[in-house]
């Protein structure tokens, strides 16, 4: 009978630990269910090119993340490449993102969106794009604006008849107009385009200069500054990122150099009909958000632009070239700069 009760007593205890332990592992299972519900994510932010508008983009692509809760060492990991407008380190740095399984990429300027969505278009990886001029010359969208993948984002359209207007505003006499742009970026000649279709309402000749690399932009410029009275930029990657350069030779023969946004105007151009990057950064983070989410799928989103352009001017630039700026305008001015940035 004592032995019996050693057996029974023995039986419970063992029925015990194995409840707790149970109990225990059920706790662990629900803490590690709860943790996996707060998901963290990574994004690799591929951008073509360095220069301010597309820094802009990147600054305010991540601001738009963390306003709608996705924050950089909280719960998002970045990485971050810049292909310096070289095409086959774009591709490289595309193709690494979809090696690494990352959750998302964010394309910047119309290269990498392409690059971007040619080397993940079959991994189940959306591509969330901004700075890309004409989606539709670039073919990330179908005939009807819809996405061709799971690819959408933002559009930095030039506003170019209001650059025109602009122009001959402050320059009432001024004839001939230079472009240099990229033959092989799809927003520098879908932009060609446009502006050969209006110039002859606003009283220019385009004179237009292609180039096919950065080696090019010294000589071409040095041709372009010898028939034209004024320049304007598009928001070509290689061409902008070559500015100092442009602006050096302009200056020296007084030619006014028109840009394409804000950050332009600061380093030496007179003035531009432009957008705001930074805006349109954070734009592009509110809807890269709702993908990360689970609230939409990119394919599901139409792109998006900022439809009003903002009038930006650089009163020492003026001072320097001996332009006037019509008050009228100067008063529109969303901002202005006494100083030239470098």
């Amino acid at each position: 009978m004592k032995k019996r009760m050693n057996v029974i007593l023995f039986s419970a205890a063992m029925a015990l630990i194995t409840a707790t332990g149970c109990a225990r592992n059920e706790g662990t299972q629900e803490s590690g269910n709860s943790k996996e519900t707060e998901r963290d994510y990574t994004i690799g932010i591929q951008q073509f090119a360095e220069h301010g508008s597309l820094d802009n983009c990147r600054q305010g692509f991540i601001e738009g993340l963390e306003e709608e809760g996705i924050v950089e060492a909280e719960n998002l990991t970045l990485d971050i490449k810049n292909a310096m407008a070289d095409t086959a380190t774009n591709a490289q740095i595309a193709d690494g993102f979809v090696s690494d399984k990352v959750d998302m990429i964010c394309a910047i300027a119309t290269p990498s969106a392409q690059s971007a969505y040619n080397a993940a278009m079959d991994k189940e990886i959306p591509v969330i794009y901004t700075a890309v001029t004409d989606p539709a010359a670039a073919e990330l969208v179908d005939k009807n604006g819809n996405p061709v993948g799971e690819i959408t984002g933002t559009s930095d359209k030039l506003p170019v008849e209001e650059q025109l207007k602009m122009i001959r505003a402050i320059l009432p006499d001024a004839r001939k107009l230079g472009i240099m742009y990229t033959t092989s970026e799809v927003n520098s000649v879908s932009a060609i385009e446009e502006y050969k279709s209006l110039v002859g309402d606003y009283g220019f000749e385009l004179i237009e200069k292609g180039i096919t690399q950065t080696a090019d932009v010294a000589l071409a410029a040095d041709s372009l500054l010898e028939e034209v009275d004024c320049i304007t930029n598009l928001t070509d990657n290689t061409v902008v990122a070559s500015l100092p350069t442009i602006l050096e030779k302009a200056n020296e023969k007084g030619i006014p150099v028109f840009g394409s946004e804000i950050e332009q105007v600061k380093t030496g151009c007179l003035a531009a009909e432009g957008i705001d990057y930074i805006a349109l950064g954070k734009q592009t983070g509110k809807i890269a958000a709702q993908v990360l989410k689970g609230e939409k799928k990119a394919s599901e989103i139409p792109y998006e632009i900022i439809i009003e352009p903002g009038f930006y001017v650089n009163n020492k630039v003026a001072e320097n070239l001996k332009i006037e700026v019509p008050m009228k305008l100067a008063d529109l001015a969303v901002e202005s700069f006494d100083e030239i940035s470098e």
